[in-house]
């Protein structure tokens, strides 16, 4: 490869992070019962949410979602959330829905606006189906830009990613609350 095109390479492969500011945080450990994750502008520690199984695999009908930190920006541990985390800012509230065994349906304490579904898809892995341009697709993770220039921090947007249940396609939105 000549020097034009490492450089036309490196241009180009920092010009995709600026466009999509996502792609710079680490990535969670994949795990089977990763439903999604969220990341903030603000630094590179990641909230998990992994779905919470009984020992007879299926969601503890109590607290179906288990909510922590990823500390990246410190050394990398895992860490649960505060009590003001947890009732405030990145905490859920489910509630089970009668027609479905073993589903919950719930939204974000911090954003009630969009609801969704945490169930056991048809080969029993934990799914997190979230409305992603209007249908519910499968949530993978989510990106929060973050204005902290003033005295209380603002959203300048989020950015949805997920699958498509039926196609298994990339879906992607972004929109601001």
């Amino acid at each position: 490869m000549n020097r034009f095109s490492l450089l036309v390479l490196f241009l180009c492969s920092g010009l995709n992070s600026l466009a999509n500011p996502a792609e710079r945080f680490p990535t969670p450990p994949d795990s089977p019962i990763r439903l999604f994750y969220i990341q903030r502008s603000s630094n590179a520690n990641t909230v998990v949410y992994d779905a919470n199984l009984s020992s007879s695999k299926t969601l503890n009908a109590k607290d179906p979602v288990h909510t922590y930190w990823i500390r990246y920006g410190e050394r990398g541990q895992k860490e649960e959330l505060t009590t003001i985390q947890r009732t405030l800012a990145y905490g859920l509230y489910t509630n089970a829905i009668n027609a479905e065994s073993n589903a919950f349906e719930g939204y974000f304490l911090a954003y009630r606006k969009r609801k969704f579904v945490v169930k056991l898809d048809a080969r029993g892995t934990p799914i997190a189906l979230f409305p992603i341009n209007g249908k519910l697709q499968i949530l993978k993770r989510v990106y929060v830009s973050v204005d902290e220039s003033h005295m209380m921090p603002s959203v300048n947007y989020i950015d949805l990613y997920g699958k498509d249940p039926v196609t298994g396609k990339d879906v992607y939105e972004r929109f601001k609350p």
